[in-house]
């Protein structure tokens, strides 16, 4: 539920004529709810789902191979990945260098070729309108969930990477050398070459409590190659988003430091109180609303009010705030509905 001239305006607190709202199903949802009673409450809603076109039931998800429980998944940099559930994402199983042994002749992959996930083709998506985006709206990108932190870990494995940034293991910055200059080649493909106007960083730094590193080794090992990709992607003028998981409080002026302008954040780990005295106005929030507790056990009213405070207390009639939520497994229907209603109810509370 957006176009084009909203969603800039709101990103650049230059007075949106409503708050844009996502509701994103995944794949794994369609094998995991009756499919006819999921469609019509996607049909129901077309104000959140206004370009949907209703699948010829029953529907049977065509699955990447990176969110396929079928089979293990090798990443382009030979590190392997499983899953329980097709649609979701798993975990890395076997580290690509979980001994620095490996790293003698270890070689990127070349981002002329592939992305983090998977080869892609530039000249395709140079014509295509829609580029690995997030919205039909306007031409944007993502250059790959864990691209820098998340991505050493799934090299080395988080105990290992840990160890390498407290005895600075001096392979460490050799490493993450390749990993910027991949990074900053995707960066230039899709700035460049798929011409986006919009472009992500997603990188999970938080757990439920704290961050997954602290500030000082952020701002040692991760935060210079973040200031290089978010300047290349300003001086480009495309937006900057980013998205983390988890409770990221400490880190949050080092992130606005790099450069961030959207920030996708999650909502009850941080804080609504947090985000209104701390973040609210300082960036626009792209508020990722509450999938673990809540809306998962809540009452219908209660996911309302949740929505009705967040649009209050965190919008504003300059703009700065996006509503996002993402429906998995296990969320009764009752419950999406209501979510559902409440973000087309409220998007146009500072209208």
């Amino acid at each position: 539920m957006m176009d084009k001239e909203t969603l800039l305006r709101t990103a650049r607190f230059q007075t949106p004529d409503y708050i844009p709202m996502t509701f994103h199903v995944n794949q794994a949802c369609w094998e995991n709810y009756d499919q006819a009673a999921l469609q019509d409450l996607i049909m129901e809603h077309s104000r959140l789902f206004p370009d949907y076109i209703p699948h010829r039931l029953p529907y049977i998800p065509d699955y990447p191979p990176y969110a396929d429980a079928a089979l293990p998944f090798t990443d382009p940099w030979g590190s392997v990945w499983k899953t329980s559930m097709s649609g979701i994402i798993g975990a890395v199983v076997e580290h690509a260098l979980d001994s620095w042994e490996k790293f003698d002749g270890f070689k990127a992959p070349d981002p002329e070729k592939t992305t983090h996930w998977g080869p892609i083709d530039w000249e395709q998506e140079a014509s295509g309108s829609n580029p690995i985006g997030f919205f039909s709206c306007l031409r944007s990108g993502e250059i790959g969930h864990g691209h820098t932190f998340l991505k050493l870990i799934d090299l080395r494995g988080y105990t290992n990477l840990m160890f390498d940034m407290m005895d600075e293991e001096p392979k460490l910055l050799r490493l993450i050398g390749m990993v910027e200059e991949f990074n900053l080649g995707l960066a230039g493909n899709f700035l460049n070459r798929a011409k986006v106007a919009w472009l992500g960083f997603a990188e999970d730094l938080g757990m439920q409590q704290g961050p997954m590193l602290s500030p000082d080794l952020f701002r040692k090992y991760i935060k210079p190659s973040y200031k290089k990709l978010m300047k290349l992607t300003k001086d480009a003028g495309a937006v900057v988003h980013m998205h983390s998981d988890g409770d990221i409080k400490t880190l949050f002026d080092d992130i606005l430091d790099c450069g961030v302008e959207v920030l996708n954040v999650q909502d009850l780990v941080n804080g609504i109180d947090w985000l209104e005295h701390e973040a609210k106005g300082r960036v626009c929030l792209d508020l990722d609303v509450d999938r673990q507790g809540l809306t998962y056990s809540g009452s219908p009213a209660q996911i309302d009010e949740l929505i009705r405070q967040e649009v209050s207390r965190l919008g504003d009639k300059r703009g700065g705030l996006m509503l996002i939520y993402g429906l998995y497994p296990g969320v009764p229907l009752e419950n999406a509905r209501a979510l559902m209603d409440a973000m087309e109810r409220y998007t146009g509370y500072f209208s």
